[in-house]
Formats: C-alpha cells, sequence, structure tokens
C-alpha cells in the first residue's frame, strides 16, 4: 500500500505526519526526519533506533511498515527480547478531552512522558478535524519531554520547537478544555530542557 493511500485510509495522517513522532527525529544529527520508518536517516546517513544505538533487524507488518515489538524501558527504550518491560498505554482507546488531560498529566507527574504521549497519540487520532492541531502538538511536546528525559537535547528541541508552532493557532482565549497554551508555548520556546525537565501542568490553575 502506497503513503497516498495510507494517508487516505487514515486521516488523522495529516501532512504525512508519522503515526509515531517518537522516531520523527534522528538522534544523531537532531534534524526532522521525512521517512523515519525507512533505514538511514535522510540528512546524516545514521542508521540506528530512536534511543541511537545502531538499528536491529525491524519487525515489519503485512505491508512492510516498520514496528517494534521488543520489550521498552519506563521511557519507550527498545531493551532486549526476553526482557521484562514497563508495559505500553493501551493503543486505540477513545477518551473525552477531560479524561485524556487527565490521564496524560497523571502520565507526566510520575514521569513517563513516553506513555503520555500514546495517550495524546489516541486523542489525535480520532479527534474531529478541527481539534487534529490541538492534540497533535500536545503529543509532539510530550515526546520532546521523552526525549529530553532520554538525554537527546537535540531531539527534545526539535520536538518541542515543533510543538510550541502547533500550539500557536489555539493560544487565544479561552483557550481549549482550560489547556494552558500560552504557558506551555512560552516554556517550550525558552527552555533548554535538561534530563528532568519540568514543564508546566497542561491545563492552567482556572478553567
Amino acid at each position: 500500500m502506497d503513503e497516498e493511500r495510507r494517508g487516505n485510509d487514515e486521516p488523522w495522517r495529516e501532512g504525512g505526519d508519522p503515526a509515531c513522532w517518537l522516531n520523527a527525529v534522528c538522534p544523531q544529527c537532531g534534524r526532522m526526519r521525512e521517512r523515519p520508518d525507512d533505514g538511514a536517516c535522510e540528512h546524516c546517513g545514521a542508521r540506528c533506533d530512536d534511543t541511537g544505538e545502531p538499528e536491529p533487524d525491524r519487525d515489519r507488518d503485512a505491508d512492510g511498515r516498520a514496528r517494534n515489538a521488543r520489550p521498552r524501558d519506563g521511557l519507550g527504550r527498545p531493551l532486549p527480547y526476553g526482557t521484562e518491560g514497563v508495559a505500553r498505554q493501551p493503543e486505540g482507546v477513545r477518551r473525552t478531552p477531560d479524561e485524556t488531560l487527565a490521564e496524560a498529566q497523571r502520565l507526566l507527574d510520575a514521569g513517563m512522558p513516553f506513555h503520555a504521549h500514546e495517550v495524546l497519540e489516541d486523542a489525535w487520532k480520532t479527534a474531529p478535524p478541527g481539534e487534529r492541531g490541538l492534540w497533535r502538538a500536545l503529543a509532539q511536546f510530550a515526546v520532546g519531554l521523552t526525549h529530553a528525559a532520554r538525554g537527546n537535547a537535540k531531539g527534545a528541541a526539535a520536538l518541542l520547537s515543533r510543538a510550541a508552532d502547533g500550539l500557536a493557532p489555539y493560544a487565544a482565549p479561552p483557550t481549549p478544555y482550560g489547556i494552558d497554551v500560552p504557558g506551555l508555548i512560552a516554556w517550550a520556546r525558552s527552555t533548554a530542557p535538561g534530563p528532568d525537565p519540568v514543564p508546566p501542568a497542561l491545563r492552567g490553575p482556572a478553567r
């Protein structure tokens, strides 16, 4: 199945966006990749998984798209087969916006931005067209935090910048669902996140 058909079958893939932003940044050069599942980075030529390690042979689905059945740690990093990993969030769960924000915040507060990004990606994939950009940007924000927690400052900066740009159209009050859009944008654009980033809460003090 070609990319154009996949885009039509999966309307949340706006503008060719990947199903998961975690692999969209090259961990070696820090630049955004156009086709993160297609082997070497088109910018620097590195062939590595999303941790920066040399990429092993990848699991692929029936359409040839890469997937990874390996267990992962609490930040989503692949572990050796046979290792006990940290359970991922169930995929495809439909939540209300309030439920999504509450669950994502719980995971962020627990130091689990990788899991928070999975919750926010579920919202992005099922959101009405007018809200997809909002949830996509929030998912990118969580992926930026994941890269920061892994020590990948370049990847973190790239995703947080992309998230800030995506949130900008939603900054005028009243912001959707009480999300602190201006605060998230300001933090993403002004912060050089270290390994323990502490972003503002997704929602402001008052809704």
